[in-house]
């Protein structure tokens, strides 16, 4: 049986509409335009094989977009290929400035010997998932900002995180798992409008990290988009959350904090709390 990977991205030149549901189909082998199984004459290695280093290279961009930074090993475990394979996928990206490598931080190392090396989409990466309408939707706000001043900028971010989380309920009690089932209806959300969120317990608390961000360009230059977000996850979640890390920065995915316990209004962020991604870069190839 040929290996499963998840649906590749398409049109990548065009807006992102990835959402964090993940598909599975397996790869076609020799299969002609009509869906038959061709042989003899009409079985070409070259197409094939070409086609389906095109679907190998899309399933680890999504792997690296998803649940970046993550080691060769877990992609191939992942995708079932071969170690090889996936760090030839990787070289390439690499080298093509689409991903970049680092060591494991120590929290992270499982047992001995040398960190592993970790993988992740670099800004130009993300950059080919589309941001095709930055341009515009900056001159757009630049304009409101003209008109209405800052209080315009604010109010039109507020107003677009509400469309996002419409439906959604503040939580009913102030609960570990009301707060951590509140949690993940707000990540769906936000996968829905395609920021690829996924959530994670950390510690005492419990994470939103959402790995693609469709404004991040737009968002360098107005921090209210983001302002506004984490607004909105205070609201809907009635207690105080932190922002770890934002793609807009620099990072690879945006990191929310939410702590499940009642917190003394002087402690800081637990220190379980890690941010998506370490800063330490090594922009090596992949030999591990």
């Amino acid at each position: 049986m040929a290996p499963f990977v998840r649906t590749p991205l398409l049109d990548l030149g065009n807006e992102f509409r990835h959402t964090c549901v993940v598909k599975t189909v397996g790869l076609r082998t020799d299969v002609d335009g009509t869906g038959r199984k061709t042989t003899g004459a009409r079985s070409s290695a070259g197409p094939v094989t070409t086609a389906h280093e095109g679907q190998t290279r899309a399933a680890i961009v999504q792997l690296l977009l998803e649940e970046g930074p993550i080691t060769a090993t877990a992609i191939g475990a992942a995708l079932g290929l071969a170690p090889a394979g996936v760090r030839r996928h990787l070289d390439a990206l690499i080298d093509s400035g689409q991903a970049r490598a680092s060591r494991s931080a120590p929290w992270q190392q499982k047992g001995r010997g040398r960190p592993a090396k970790q993988y992740q989409l670099t800004a130009a990466g993300r950059g080919t998932l589309g941001h095709a309408y930055d341009d515009l939707a900056g001159a757009a706000i630049r304009q409101l900002g003209e008109i209405g001043g800052d209080a315009a900028i604010e109010e039109f971010a507020r107003k677009r995180v509400r469309t996002i989380v419409d439906g959604i309920e503040p939580v009913a009690e102030h609960t570990a798992p009301e707060i951590e089932a509140k949690v993940t209806e707000i990540a769906d959300a936000f996968s829905d409008a395609g920021f690829a969120a996924t959530t994670r317990q950390v510690g005492a608390g419990v994470q939103i990290c959402q790995h693609h961000c469709p404004v991040a360009h737009v968002a360098e230059e107005f921090p209210q988009l983001c302002d506004a977000e984490l607004d909105a996850f205070r609201d809907l979640l009635g207690t105080h959350v932190q922002r770890l890390a934002t793609i807009a920065n620099g990072d690879c995915a945006c990191t929310t904090h939410v702590p499940l316990v009642a917190l003394p209004k002087t402690a800081a962020t637990p220190s379980a709390a890690q941010p998506a991604a370490g800063r330490t870069n090594d922009s090596g190839r992949s030999a591990e």
